[in-house]
């Protein structure tokens, strides 16, 4: 368990260095986009699908599934996201904001809700920070964030810290 953890963290710092390179490299090349959808690389995997309500409000909804040696989980979460342009680098904005999601926990990674006495479930309130990237000629949108989350219930009850993704979207619009 502890090796997978520092698996993890190293996953995160690289995912964020590539971020962060890429969006300096291309960032004079980038422009805005309304809806996006892709996979969240991170904790959870996850598909995801961005929409912009207005030039800086964005949601994004999620589900999401993680395995561990004896139990694992599924969830399904939005978020509300505040948008801030970096100035000088088109295409390229920091945000935060923040959503819920509920979780469905299994202690033997045999996901049959209902009469399963293994299952549980649990809400979060998320929190949200990080970076978002258009390229300008390509339908490609990268992002990567920390999604802080307190469970108010069920398993995993308190504060996780260890949640976040880079993620990569096709632009639909």
């Amino acid at each position: 368990m502890k090796n997978q953890k520092s698996n993890n963290m190293k996953i995160r710092k690289i995912a964020l260095i590539v971020a962060f390179v890429i969006g300096c490299t291309f960032a004079a090349q980038a422009q805005n986009y309304n809806s996006a959808i892709g996979l969240r690389l991170g904790v959870p995997l996850s598909i995801s699908y961005k929409h912009f309500l207005s030039e800086n409000g964005a949601i994004e909804v999620f589900g999401g599934f993680r395995s561990y040696s004896g139990y694992g989980w599924f969830n399904v979460g939005g978020l509300y996201q505040y948008h801030k342009p970096i100035p000088d680098l088109d295409g390229l904005s920091w945000y935060f904001g923040g959503g819920a999601a509920a979780f469905f926990w299994n202690y033997d990674n045999n996901f049959a809700f209902g009469d399963n006495d293994d299952s549980s479930f649990s809400l979060g309130i998320l929190g949200n920070l990080g970076l978002d990237y258009k390229f300008e000629n390509a339908p490609i949108n990268l992002s990567v964030d920390w999604v802080p989350i307190f469970f108010v219930n069920g398993y995993g009850s308190g504060f996780g810290g260890g949640y976040g993704a880079f993620a990569v979207r096709y632009v639909l619009r």
